[in-house]
């Protein structure tokens, strides 16, 4: 007689990045954001405007031009930023698989192009009075268009690829290359002579008076803040798109099948 006992096995309870995986578990999440995270943009863009227009000085050099910092600087950070956010998710997609990173890759990426358009936009404004000129091609200008025109390629792809497995990984590779540029965009000030100042934050603190610097870390805030708000809604938009793709590829599907087999029974 075999005493050995059988002890019953349980399947492992997902943990959490497994959890978050599911586009379901997202979307039922992410719907509760939405409307605070909003709320919250709503409000912080107000403080900031409020600070950057009525409650800071003009700048003893540039003046008045300076209030163009206020939306220049946080379009300038949030298009190397969301490409990073791009770069991680190009990782998720590649190494786990994970079902969430192309549709977060796909989502950022005509985010990232518009908040680098803004930042070319409103420095070409702000370089004409301040520097004398409205273009100039130096390292960070440079370095920023070839951002811009990354994304540009990046969204074009997407709308490439009918097969959206393939075609992620494919542009999570592209991703991943042109990862380069953002360093180059960060440290181009310190490499080369560019017209472009240093960093706002150094290791000894802000390079600015708190008067403008206030105003200009609030500004940034509430633009961080948009970025989320309107990713998380373009994320939800994309995994409703597939969803409704899907069943439609399953109503063709199930149509054809079913004419065949009435086709098949009139013979």
């Amino acid at each position: 007689m075999n005493n050995t006992q059988t002890i019953p096995t349980h399947p492992r309870k997902p943990n959490w990045f497994s959890r978050l995986a599911n586009p379901g578990v997202f979307m039922g999440w992410s719907r509760h954001w939405i409307r605070p995270l909003a709320l919250l943009t709503i409000v912080t863009f107000a403080i900031g405007l409020w600070y950057a227009l009525f409650n800071s000085p003009a700048d003893y050099q540039m003046g008045e031009t300076v209030r163009i910092m206020y939306v220049h600087v946080p379009n300038a950070w949030l298009s190397q930023m969301v490409y990073g956010i791009m770069a991680v998710a190009a990782v998720g997609s590649l190494v786990w698989r994970h079902p969430l990173a192309d549709v977060a890759m796909k989502s950022a990426a005509p985010l990232g192009a518009a908040f680098t358009a803004l930042a070319l936009f409103t420095g070409s404004l702000w370089g004409r009075p301040t520097w004398g000129t409205f273009w100039e091609w130096d390292g960070r200008m440079t370095s920023t268009l070839v951002l811009f025109l990354m994304y540009i390629g990046l969204v074009a792809l997407w709308n490439t690829f009918a097969d959206h497995a393939r075609g992620a990984r494919i542009i999570a590779i592209f991703t991943l290359v042109g990862a380069i540029n953002i360093p180059i965009i960060k440290f181009s000030v310190d490499w080369w002579n560019t017209l472009h100042q240093p960093s706002i934050v150094t290791a000894r603190g802000l390079t600015m008076p708190a008067s403008i610097a206030t105003p200009l870390l609030v500004m940034m805030l509430a633009f961080t803040l948009l970025f989320f708000t309107l990713h998380f809604i373009a994320m939800r938009t994309e995994i409703l798109r597939r969803r409704a793709n899907t069943l439609e590829r399953q109503h063709v599907l199930a149509t054809a099948a079913a004419n065949k087999q009435q086709a098949a029974s009139d013979d």
